[in-house]
């Protein structure tokens, strides 16, 4: 393999996030803080991301179905087919009551990462998710997002940091500035099996210039990871909203197995 590749990869698309348009975040159905780790090569992980919002927006805000109640779950695959690339695929539906199950939009998302081989000191990773969602949905149409992912176990302690840029091509943010939208997590092993976590999420607007905090989105989750497996992945979260332009109250799970394939 050549060792410098992923380099290549990784600077063309940190040069492509100051280089296109700006795009707001697809809220509330893929909510997770990535680790830099890919996929196995000849492996395939499935996803169920589940998220119940509480208390959300309860009328039409700019031509948007209310979140208040809604059922957001979205089916992720990623397929490894190196020791250093991966690429994963998403499926965004909606359920609400009064508005049955809706198909939200696709995505597509390949992602790169810093072969172990290298012994960097940090786990890293960038990834490229771009996709269509439908406008009732989301006020941009075609978006694409650059997440640049910075992890580290030290001990019992794990942290990463995913500096996520978010872009637009089609809908009322293209044209305009990237937006930034910083997502983190600490955790803790308290067992071999269970690990206790903290995950931020924001969204805090253009990187030429930060929106007003109450128009911020931003959340926390207090959150639970079992390591039951190493074929298995479940996370379990109770996200509060900390502004008013926040959903306030969402509950999410995420479980995933590995398939040899």
């Amino acid at each position: 393999m050549n060792k410098f590749l992923p380099s290549v990869l990784i600077i063309g698309a940190a040069l492509a996030t100051f280089a296109s348009p700006r795009a707001t975040a697809q809220d509330n159905y893929e909510i997770q803080v990535y680790g830099a780790d890919t996929v196995e090569p000849g492996h395939t992980m499935l996803e169920l991301h589940s998220n119940f919002t509480f208390e959300g927006s309860k009328t039409k805000q700019d031509g948007l179905f209310p979140t208040n109640h809604a059922l957001h779950e979205t089916i992720e695959i990623t397929h490894g087919f190196t020791s250093w690339f991966e690429v994963g695929f998403y499926i965004f539906t909606s359920e609400r009551s009064g508005q049955g199950i809706d198909w939200v939009g696709d995505h597509i998302r390949p992602r790169v990462r810093v072969p172990e081989s290298w012994h960097w000191p940090v786990g890293v990773s960038v990834s490229t998710e771009i996709g269509y969602q439908r406008r009732q949905f989301s006020p941009d149409t075609w978006t694409q997002e650059i997440r640049p992912i910075i992890d580290k176990q030290a001990g019992k302690w794990y942290f990463s940091f995913n500096p996520s840029i978010e872009l637009s091509y089609h809908g009322e943010n293209a044209g305009k500035a990237p937006g930034f939208s910083p997502n983190f997590t600490v955790g803790y092993d308290f067992t071999k099996k269970i690990n206790g976590a903290i995950e931020y999420y924001g969204a805090l607007g253009p990187i030429t210039g930060f929106d007003p905090l109450h128009d911020q989105q931003q959340q926390i989750f207090p959150a639970i990871n079992l390591n039951l497996s190493p074929k298995w992945e479940i996370n379990f979260g109770v996200g509060v909203g900390v502004t008013a332009g926040t959903d306030h109250l969402i509950a999410k799970t995420i479980i995933g197995y590995r398939f040899d394939f």
